[in-house]
């Protein structure tokens, strides 16, 4: 008779539970950043100190993903994933009260922390309950929200904030950590049989990962296209009012068509699942992000300042949608045994090369498309040269063929 870990399955309260767990850090990451000019008033203090305020939530979303990825392997998904979305609670009524600048930026370290729990722990939970096909396209649905989420977060703190400052983002903020507790405790069960969990010392788990080659492959793959991702996001308000001097409300609009862009390419994605093979699905789309790239740079170099470099653009983020969710069920099938840990390795990798990627994309200017052109042709070869690392040894199975 099957076990009670052998039954478990991806239900439809369980995945909404995912998708809340998946978008909540990302809504916190954005939502709060309309908010900024008050609370340089509200604090006294200048922007670049209330932007160390996010520095310390994304530190702390970086390094949690390591922590409870590695502790979800050990201790199985329930109590990490519940202690987690508790700091989180906890962290967001502390920074929603906080009084000072210090004690927000320390409370937005721990709500990082927390929220960590829930991204990377939503992920391996995938990993526990699917396999083959529907592995990927659960990632590319799940992806697909994860990319609504920032593009909506902006306008939702910015209504927020009109009706009750950026304190009540935060309260908004806790409710959401609340609901993941709640959900935790009364829709998950533990899908990590005790015989599937880890040994070791507590890093055991990551080593693990990183020795599988095709992981680090798709490791790598993954993070430099999210950082060509990020080259885009960090340089697009430059690029489009400064670069082609569309107005805020045209800016606006830009960005909001390459976000539809981004979330229709996911959802293609995941309909081709079992149809098209993963790794031809994300190599016709790594060459429409080198390409689209190389386009960039040619108008960069050639300084044709025209709409035809906002299609570019359109193509060059909608193409990503096409390997995000893929690359995720690829890599975690080669480390099914510590998929807590390796869904840890890919989100700290977002979060790193993206962090690498944005100041980049600066260095030529405001008024220039030149640095962000040449970020996303580096990253996007990067990217392609690891999805070619990881062929030597691949052998066609269900993730490949589903």
């Amino acid at each position: 008779m099957p076990s009670a870990f052998e039954r478990s399955r991806l239900t439809p309260p369980l995945f909404a539970l995912l998708i809340l767990l998946g978008t909540t850090g990302p809504l916190a990451t954005d939502m709060y950043l309309p908010s900024f000019p008050a609370m340089t008033q509200e604090f006294s203090t200048s922007a670049s100190a209330i932007q160390v305020t996010l520095t310390f939530f994304l530190l702390g979303m970086g390094l949690g993903q390591l922590l409870w990825g590695a502790l979800s392997d050990r201790l199985g998904r329930a109590r990490p994933l519940r202690w987690g979305t508790a700091l989180f609670v906890l962290a967001s009524v502390a920074a929603a009260l906080a009084p000072s600048l210090e004690t927000l930026s320390t409370a937005r370290g721990l709500q990082g922390i927390g929220g960590a729990a829930g991204l990377v722990i939503s992920k391996a939970i995938v990993a526990d309950t699917t396999k083959g096909a529907q592995t990927a396209r659960t990632f590319s649905i799940l992806m697909t929200f994860g990319a609504i989420a920032p593009a909506v977060a902006p306008l939702l703190g910015a209504y927020l904030g009109e009706l009750g400052g950026f304190r009540l983002v935060l309260w908004v903020l806790s409710a959401a950590a609340l609901l993941m507790v709640t959900g935790s405790l009364a829709i998950y069960r533990e899908t990590l049989a005790p015989a599937a969990r880890s040994g070791g010392n507590f890093l055991a788990p990551l080593k693990v990962a990183l020795s599988r080659r095709r992981f680090v492959g798709y490791l790598v793959q993954f993070g430099f296209a999210f950082g060509a991702m990020m080259a885009y996001v960090s340089a697009s308000p430059f690029l489009y009012q400064e670069v082609l001097g569309l107005s805020a409300r045209g800016y606006a609009l830009c960005f909001g068509l390459n976000a539809a862009g981004l979330i229709i390419s996911g959802l293609v994605s995941a309909r081709l699942v079992g149809r098209v093979p993963l790794r031809r699905t994300i190599s016709v789309a790594l060459t429409i992000l080198l390409g689209a790239s190389l386009v960039i740079l040619l108008l960069a170099m050639l300084q044709i300042r025209s709409l035809g470099l906002a299609a570019v653009i359109f193509v060059l983020v909608s193409s990503i949608g096409f390997t995000m969710g893929n690359t995720t069920g690829l890599a975690l099938a080669e480390v099914r045994d510590v998929s807590g840990s390796g869904s840890a390795l890919l989100g700290s990798a977002q979060f790193l090369i993206g962090a690498l990627a944005t100041p980049l994309v600066g260095l030529s200017g405001a008024d220039s498309a030149l640095a962000f052109a040449l970020t996303a042709v580096a990253s996007s070869l990067i990217a392609f040269g690891a999805l070619l690392y990881t062929a030597d040894r691949f052998h066609p199975g269900a993730m490949e063929h589903p």
